[in-house]
């Protein structure tokens, strides 16, 4: 097949899962055409069956926004048309599944049928498609998909409670990629981080609100208190200034380390003990599912997929979302109990090998398949 890839190409879920897609995809022999306007952070080198066509954006003085969605549209359509593409595959709602509606109409003007797959993400549905600003467009853009899928049973429930969805909406779990995220020899990084043996603790996220990335300097401080500890605070985003204000308040500095933007998070999730992810809302929580891809067990909130990843009392433990008191207190209880935290490490790589690419991608190129011969009946 001859596949095109609309994405974001930032460091977000979304974009890492189609980019992780997208390089899978053309392992097994598919020719993949990723379509946005920069190359994605996990797309650094050449990779066969792979090619890149940025969107040009060119910012012209009578508008105040460039209109990106109408370049990103006649970038497809040029696309398809020129690399014969059988189907796109777009990621996250706004504004890609309507974009990619416009180039499907657009393309059809010329004798032209490509089908469009949407994969939803997250706060595509929950916190950006809710608002009444995008809620019409994002509903239509879903029942217009030629295919839907969402990342969790949990996602899925969540987009038919919000739209009204007259769509089959396919659950396709987000993947790990087994080739980078495992647990290798660190030591001598590890010594480095905590040279009298101290545990270590790590979050990553876009620390935004919704990730309640305050409440792991809460949990990490009771846990300190408890347990000699180091914190490493993998991301950066709006709210990284309050947390390092926190840290000063609790005299924490010399303890936590904060690490911005990483590409390698694997080599830091391979020194760890227990990775944290207290999120308000977590449409899957890919975070969590490479943290124990790299034996390391997770203290999670209870919300969205999460459940569908960490299994409370196995791999780690759930708590509801500002529940900081209980979060720390099964943090400390795992730190201190060398023998329940090596099954929790054993635990959790089992429950990753389930989310294995290799396990996914067959989803995927059957569900492509089934779009297909759909399409050609239609």
């Amino acid at each position: 097949m001859k596949i095109g890839i609309v994405c974001y190409p930032t460091y977000g879920g979304s974009g890492v899962i189609a980019t992780e897609l997208g390089l899978g995809l053309a392992r097994n022999g598919h020719e993949v055409h990723f379509i946005t306007y920069r190359r994605p952070v996990r797309l650094a080198h050449f990779h066969e069956n792979v090619f890149y066509h940025e969107v040009d954006n060119e910012d012209y003085p009578l508008f105040e926004y460039p209109p990106y969605d109408t370049a990103l549209a006649s970038t497809i359509v040029d696309v398809v048309k020129y690399q014969n593409l059988d189907l796109l595959h777009v990621h996250y709602a706004i504004p890609h599944a309507a974009v990619a509606y416009m180039a499907k109409k657009i393309l059809l003007t010329q004798g032209r049928y490509v089908p469009v797959v949407t994969t939803l993400h997250g706060t595509d549905i929950t916190l950006v498609g809710n608002n009444r600003a995008f809620a019409p467009v994002v509903e239509f853009s879903i029942n217009k998909s030629d295919g839907v899928t969402a990342v969790s049973q949990s996602l899925k429930n969540d987009t038919l409670r919000l739209f009204k969805i007259d769509q089959d909406i396919e659950v396709i779990y987000n993947f790990i990629d087994f080739e980078r995220f495992r647990k290798v020899d660190k030591d001598h990084f590890k010594k480095i981080i905590a040279p009298d043996g101290e545990r270590i603790l790590a979050h990553t996220s876009n620390f935004r609100k919704v990730k309640r990335v305050e409440d792991v300097i809460h949990i990490f401080k009771q846990v300190h208190d408890q347990v000699p500890s180091k914190l490493l605070m993998i991301g950066d985003g709006p709210e990284r200034q309050n947390t390092e204000r926190l840290c000063r308040q609790f005299n924490l500095c010399d303890d936590v380390r904060f690490l911005g933007k990483q590409d390698a998070i694997e080599e830091l999730l391979a020194i760890c003990d227990l990775f944290i992810i207290p999120s308000e809302s977590e449409s899957f929580g890919l975070a969590a599912l490479e943290a124990m891809a790299c034996e390391v067990p997770v203290i999670s909130s209870n919300s969205g997929g999460l459940p569908e990843v960490n299994t409370h009392g196995v791999t780690g433990f759930l708590s509801d979302p500002g529940d900081i008191d209980g979060m720390a207190r099964h943090a400390i209880e795992l730190l201190q109990n060398e023998q329940m935290l090596e099954q929790f490490r054993k635990n959790a790589l089992a429950q990753a090998k389930r989310f294995d690419l290799s396990n996914i991608l067959p989803h995927y190129e059957a569900y492509y398949q089934a779009v297909l011969e759909r399409s050609v009946v239609s």
